[in-house]
């Protein structure tokens, strides 16, 4: 899905200015957990740097799904459309072990109800996007990565707030119609319309197609960044036992992620892609809906979550693409 690992092709002769930008979009999007981390910072120190786009977080995160819509093309879908039964196989892997990991985790744990339902909303969102990247770095089966976050994507607005509904409302009151249509909203709408462009506007979306990646990187980013000044005065008193609840889910997604693959006799590739799959949650999403339909502290988890399971599965994905390489060349 995020096009910046395979090239790009249409410029031309007189954009001699063309492959720099690329390069420079590819080395700032390979940094997201760097410009997360300073957003951080930025919000912890002087909240209303980013307090002040409070209002408008939602159409930032829409821009980017029309961007991540723009990028896809009908090869996209393919494994699809060949072999449904194995995209439809990952995708109740995901929808089943992180919602109920989350539940788990927060009754555990004994998280205040904010908490506990922010956890909830992270296991409850789709797959995260950089799942695709991840899997290139890894050398894992990225026409899959791309299908299963594309079919958790579509099937968002309906099992996101049923399954925040099912786990949450033990804590707080849900409303599945406010939640299914904002992400009708954010989600599938600008999604669809990258998806018009890219199919109207072939040549000019495929020269700019490096900027997309760029700018959800930014957009991910300033959310982390704005949940942190928003609960600025809150984290100080947040024990460590939320942090500890951020972990174990990414662990514990990634390991019976890899789990499901194993008992749907998956090969090792596509087990491990399964892994970053389900591990990796689009966190963004969660805390853009918390912020909208609940309170900002339900968003701190998933901008702890947002930025962890990108470290945990850069990592994995170095580890085991250097043994791939290994394999390779011994």
């Amino acid at each position: 899905m995020f096009r910046f690992f395979s090239g790009t092709a249409g410029y031309t002769s007189d954009l001699v200015y063309y492959p720099a930008m690329k390069r420079i979009s590819e080395f700032i999007t390979r940094l997201l957990v760097v410009w997360v981390v300073l957003a951080g910072i930025a919000g912890y120190l002087y909240p209303p740097v980013l307090t002040c786009m409070k209002g408008h977080i939602e159409w930032l995160f829409a821009f980017t799904m029309l961007g991540i819509g723009a990028v896809l093309t009908p090869k996209d879908f393919e494994p699809v459309a060949k072999k449904p039964h194995l995209v439809l196989m990952g995708t109740i892997a995901q929808f089943a072990i992180m919602p109920a990991l989350g539940f788990v985790i927060a009754k555990l744990l004994r998280l205040p109800p904010d908490l506990a339902l922010g956890v909830i909303l992270v296991g409850a969102v789709p797959g995260a996007m950089a799942s695709n990247v991840i899997s290139y770095l890894a050398r894992a089966d990225v026409a899959y990565s791309i299908a299963l976050t594309s079919m958790s994507t579509l099937l968002a607005p309906l099992l996101t707030p049923s399954l925040t509904y099912l786990f949450g409302r033990t804590y707080v009151d849900i409303h599945f119609w406010p939640m299914f249509l904002s992400i009708i909203k954010i989600v599938i709408v600008p999604l669809l319309l990258g998806l018009s462009l890219r199919r109207f506007f072939p040549d000019i979306i495929e020269r700019i197609s490096f900027v997309f990646p760029l700018m959800s990187t930014i957009a991910i980013a300033l959310i982390c960044g704005l949940v942190v000044a928003l609960n600025r005065d809150y984290l100080a008193q947040v024990s460590a036992l939320i942090f500890v609840a951020v972990v174990l889910h990414n662990a514990l997604g990634l390991l019976l992620g890899y789990g499901a693959g194993k008992a749907y006799r998956f090969d090792v590739k596509r087990c491990l892609t399964l892994a970053f799959e389900v591990g990796m949650q689009n966190a963004g999403l969660g805390a853009v809906l918390a912020l909208k339909h609940f309170s900002a502290r339900a968003a701190l988890p998933n901008a702890l979550f947002a930025t962890w399971c990108i470290i945990t599965a850069a990592v994995l994905a170095e580890l085991w693409g250097r043994r791939v390489r290994a394999d390779e060349t011994g």
